[in-house]
């Protein structure tokens, strides 16, 4: 990560652009020596949302970050705030327009969010939210937060439920990484106009019942 910083540098300091291509540079290069080096394999299944969408995605380790990060064209992420403070990583999501929030203050979060969309301070791109506010291994059940119907309601765009597997292979916490094949699925998107209510409800049982499933592949493959 450092190496592709600093040699991306001078490109991101010109345009958010550049930090854009550089975290591409950076997430394609971990997921090509994830492959090599631990048999590690990656897959996205679906439809890439490529236009002014809001993705909710299930959140199990950093290795779903890399790998939507890695194939849409100007993703940018809801993140908690202390990551601006991260070497190098703080910085670029910054230039590429992420918005970082605070997670111990929901209510006031959740108006930062609005907010800034609202102001047109978050650059035009995929705007990423974890609606569970956090990584939730395989198989533990966590409540969906309101963070994601507040975006929805506020954008009126179409919403992309993804879920994914990845934690069964690169866990929440500890260094080991497992061989397998790591799935991040995006599933068909839910159109503008739903109640907050309906579309919770929505994104919890389809991304739940997805993840489980490519969770129930994965072990069915011996992983």
């Amino acid at each position: 990560m450092g190496l592709v910083a600093i040699v991306y540098f001078p490109y991101a300091l010109a345009t958010p652009k550049g930090a854009t291509a550089a975290a591409h540079a950076w997430a394609h290069s971990c997921r090509w020596l994830l492959r090599v080096m631990l048999d590690l394999r990656t897959e996205v299944r679906g439809e890439i949302p490529t236009g002014e969408v809001l993705i909710a995605a299930k959140h199990q380790s950093f290795l779903d970050i890399i790998v939507i990060f890695s194939v849409m064209p100007r993703p940018k992420f809801i993140m908690k705030r202390e990551l601006l403070w991260t070497p190098f990583l703080g910085q670029y999501t910054w230039r590429m327009g992420c918005i970082p929030v605070n997670r111990g203050r929901r209510a006031e979060a959740i108006r930062k969010m609005v907010a800034d969309v609202q102001a047109g301070r978050s650059l035009p791109g995929q705007l990423v939210i974890y609606p569970q506010g956090t990584r939730v291994p395989p198989g533990v059940k966590a409540p969906y937060k309101v963070g994601a119907a507040a975006l929805y309601q506020e954008l009126k765009q179409p919403c992309v439920p993804a879920a994914t597997n990845v934690g069964l292979f690169w866990p929440k916490r500890g260094i080991l990484r497992k061989p397998g094949l790591a799935v991040v699925e995006f599933l068909p998107p839910i159109p503008p106009g739903l109640t907050s209510a309906a579309l919770m409800t929505r994104l919890e049982r389809e991304i739940e019942a997805a993840s489980d499933r490519l969770a129930a592949e994965a072990k069915a493959q011996g992983s």
